[in-house]
């Protein structure tokens, strides 16, 4: 399986396109790495590049994106909103797939190193990659910014891991670590007021503000009994927030770092900082989110303002994605495009999906087509998503039926339900004609020795057994879907129960036509205890499948009669 890591460096420049677009080149010229966004910021002067790829290139990508931006940066002449130390202020990896967070921090000490040590840009550690805990917060090694770190770095416990002792006046210093996924995220207000944004930043984060006597912006700070400042904490957990002003925007924002979505996701956030920005009679007109975001973290936002408006939260990805990006206001300051913005979708490879993306028309066209695949296996997991389709589409006029207001949730649950019987059964569709190719694919493979031929031999077997376990999935999931068809024309809305019966028999088709492809495909596997146990369980389906088919089909003549 291939690791995949991200990589999230901040450069100090967000203004001069032709010199962050050097940098990117750098980062482009890497085979195996894929650039996923840029996001240059005029007011913070600074730009979020994102670019994702197998640990050895990414490192390599990133060390000369570090270079370039030292050449091309000049620090001393640098002025912006966001606290920064270096032309390359902070180089974040993060595991994505298939690696531990120790193996990233592992590489993060490996790029350190070379940019310490070849490029003479004083580095430091933070966050996994740093060992000693006193100097792992990213913000505690920053404090004092470019201007303070000349004789901050003198002082011996803030040594850099990694290059000189001397603070480079061109290109400072940078910090480069392992951290879980941040997302980056900034709300907008109506308000031109940096004072006021601070109170609300102040309000969430997680350190909240320190506690004074009397009046809480100028009243006496109150002390521990070590000496130490007092603090009251902020409603968010995980959350890092500051208040600033725009000018390019013309607003005040709270700029908010999520530090795990699973503790605080992105929709809490902002509707905390909704509620805050009211009692202080302030609106938030909309957000930003600077670099990219999971798919997860954007459908579970839909979800959340769907559930909020009492509304069946069974909708497409597509949908869900549309409702947090207008529940948010994602797209205020900009358009929110979910194919760059969403990094799996951002990574989505379109031939693997061939298929599925095509039009109706061309589907049919393409099946027509005197090409062996798509074929009956492809068919039979489309007529079963087409089915799943059918039933979700009866659960959401449930859901939102006049009168049956009580009854939103019962029946959203059922569409979510079957909302994910489609997506499954959809991605079978390629899957199925996936298969099939590679069964040619071994075929066609030398067979001029015992060696070639026994290399060809397992890779024929390898790809039939493939060529099974795909329809077979296919003929599982539609034969599941009956439950949820059989409750929608049981008690769903009435007026469209002959949907329901559709969906009935296009599940039984599904199940019955990816059955023949099992049957066909165990024909020329070897492993016969295999064969015999599949076609056992796909008779068992098939005949429950028939079974159950044929008792919703009465209950659907029953009703219409």
């Amino acid at each position: 399986m291939i690791k995949l890591i991200e990589c999230v460096p901040n450069f100090s420049e967000g203004v001069n396109l032709a010199i962050i677009k050097q940098i990117t080149d750098e980062v482009e010229s890497v085979e195996g790495v894929r650039l996923l966004n840029v996001d240059p910021g005029k007011a913070t002067n600074r730009t979020v590049v994102t670019f994702v790829g197998e640990p050895r290139q990414v490192i390599q990508a990133a060390f000369l994106a570090i270079k370039k931006a030292g050449e091309l940066i000049d620090m001393s002449k640098h002025k912006g909103e966001h606290p920064r130390m270096g032309a390359t202020d902070v180089c974040p990896l993060i595991p994505i797939a298939n690696i531990t967070m120790e193996e990233t921090a592992e590489y993060a000490k490996q790029l350190a190193k070379r940019v310490g040590e070849e490029l003479g840009i004083p580095a430091y550690l933070y966050q996994h990659a740093q060992a000693d805990k006193t100097r792992d917060n990213l913000s505690v090694i920053r404090a004092g910014e470019y201007e303070g770190f000349f004789k901050k770095i003198k002082e011996p416990k803030w040594k850099p891991d990694f290059g000189p002792t001397e603070m480079d006046a061109k290109r400072g210093a940078t910090v480069i670590g392992a951290r879980d996924f941040l997302i980056a995220y900034n709300i907008n207000l109506n308000t031109t007021s940096t004072r006021r944004a601070n109170a609300i930043a102040f309000d969430v984060r997680e350190a909240g503000r320190v506690m004074r006597e009397g009046d809480p912006v100028n009243g006496k700070i109150i002390n521990d009994e070590n000496g130490k400042p007092k603090s009251i904490p902020g409603t968010l957990k995980s959350v890092k927030a500051i208040g600033w002003y725009i000018e390019e925007y013309g607003v005040a924002q709270i700029s908010m770092n999520l530090t795990n979505i699973e503790v605080t996701p992105i929709h809490i956030a902002f509707d905390e900082v909704c509620k805050k920005a009211a009692e202080r009679g302030i609106r938030v007109t909309g957000s930003e989110l600077v670099g990219l975001i999971p798919l997860k973290a954007m459908l579970d936002a839909g979800k959340y303002f769907l559930q909020k408006q009492q509304r069946s939260v069974g909708v497409s990805e597509k949908e869900l994605i549309k409702i947090a990006i207008k529940s948010m206001g994602l797209d205020e300051l900009g358009p929110f495009n979910p194919d760059e913005r969403i990094i799996e979708n951002s990574l989505k490879d379109t031939a693997a999906s061939k298929l599925v993306s095509m039009t109706l028309t061309g589907f049919a066209d393409e099946t027509a087509s005197e090409s062996p695949a798509p074929g009956g296996g492809s068919i039979s997991a489309y007529m079963g998503a087409l089915g799943a389709s059918l039933a979700t589409m009866v659960a959401n006029l449930s859901s939102h039926k006049k009168g049956w207001d009580s009854r939103w949730e019962e029946f959203g649950n059922w569409a979510e339900q079957g909302q994910n019987y489609k997506d499954e059964l959809l991605a079978l569709v390629d899957k199925d004609t996936t298969a099939f190719n590679k069964i040619m694919e071994a075929f066609g493979l030398p067979k001029g020795n015992d060696a070639e031929k026994a290399a060809r031999d397992q890779a024929i077997q390898g790809a039939t057994k493939y060529a099974i376990e795909i329809p077979f999935k296919v003929m599982k999931i539609s034969f599941e879907s009956l439950a949820l068809i059989r409750a929608m024309v049981e008690t769903g809305n009435p007026n469209s129960v002959t949907d329901a019966g559709v969906a009935a028999l296009c599940a039984r088709s599904a199940v019955i036509g990816a059955f023949m492809n099992v049957k066909i495909n165990a024909s020329g596997y070897k492993d016969k205890a295999f064969v015999e146990d599949i076609l056992k369980r796909g008779e068992e389906i098939e005949q429950k499948t028939i079974a159950v088919e044929a008792e919703i089909i009465a209950l659907v003549n029953g009703k219409i009669k």
